[in-house]
């Protein structure tokens, strides 16, 4: 069975998806559907911007979703999953590229989520931090022994790699106690803030309307999502966990175990970078692993 997989935020770059425009009518015809959904052109920043411009969560998300979703709407029989997952943002590229939700819809939530999360990002001054060889239990257990600041597990990336989220506060000493138990590295991100934390919750409260005032349809293929970690299919059940989302860790250990577990032998990466490649062979190595960035055969 074949899982295809939808990358999250950092896996940007200035160029995403300029070979897709110029190839593909329809790319370029979704493109500028976009730039009008939008209200600016997106594309330019995408295919001729700064790393500075795309690293604004307002233009990242919708960067990374258009580059994914046109990437599965143009390349036709290639994109035949049995199943599919993202990571964060990437989960509404996989609602999207498996019918669950419109492409304008799907681009106008990703939209409204970017900018719940940049505006609560400036509420609330936070962070992230990457820790590197410690068991997630030490990472939950350090997490949980800080008691006056925020500071939560986020992402459960792979074995031995779990990012944490929190105040400024909290982050730096949850970092000065991992190394102490032993982590190899314990990395702040250049990220806006606190993603997958309780400081999300003002972007929780935000965007949990759009999203319940949106239609969703059954997807054409289970969707493991970042919340439950197993496929779902019910509308009613993509959309609560597309708003617990947003407080809540990214289980992406869990949910590729899950998706190997119901008979997933190969992992394809649709959109930008191949980081979720590394991550899916450090968590199944037997798996096969590859990655779409651009069209094979120009239509």
């Amino acid at each position: 069975m074949k899982a295809f997989v939808f990358p999250g935020q950092g896996a940007q770059y200035v160029g995403m998806g300029k070979d897709l425009y110029e190839t593909s009518p329809l790319a370029k015809e979704l493109f500028e559907r976009a730039n009008e959904i939008l209200g600016f052109r997106i594309t330019d920043l995408m295919f001729d911007g700064t790393d500075e411009d795309l690293r604004q969560t307002k233009v990242t998300q919708p960067a990374i979703f258009l580059h994914s979703v046109i990437l599965a709407k143009t390349i036709g029989d290639d994109f035949n999953p049995d199943m599919v997952a993202g990571h964060s943002l990437g989960e509404f590229s996989a609602l999207t590229a498996v019918n669950a939700l419109s492409f304008e819809d799907g681009l106008k939530l990703v939209y409204k989520r970017a900018l719940a999360m940049q505006k609560a990002c400036e509420m609330n001054p936070s962070t992230m931090a990457a820790v590197l060889a410690l068991p997630d239990a030490k990472v939950e257990e350090i997490c949980a022994s800080i008691k006056n600041e925020i500071v939560v597990p986020a992402n459960y990336n792979c074995p031995g790699q779990v990012v944490i989220s929190g105040t400024n506060a909290g982050v730096d000493m949850a970092c000065e106690l991992l190394l102490a138990a032993g982590a190899k590295r314990a990395l702040k991100l250049k990220v806006g803030g606190a993603f997958h934390s309780p400081l999300m919750e003002p972007a929780k409260v935000e965007l949990s309307e759009a999203i319940n005032t949106t239609t969703f349809a059954a997807p054409t293929c289970p969707v493991y999502q970042n919340v439950s970690t197993t496929g779902e299919s019910d509308p009613k059940i993509i959309k609560a966990n597309l708003i617990a989302q947003l407080t809540a860790p990214v289980k992406w250990t869990q949910s590729v175990e899950h998706m190997v577990a119901d008979g997933a032998i190969e992992f394809v990466e649709l959109g930008p970078g191949n980081v979720l490649q590394g991550l899916v062979k450090k968590i199944t190595p037997q798996v096969a692993t590859s990655g779409k960035q651009q069209l094979i055969n120009c239509i």
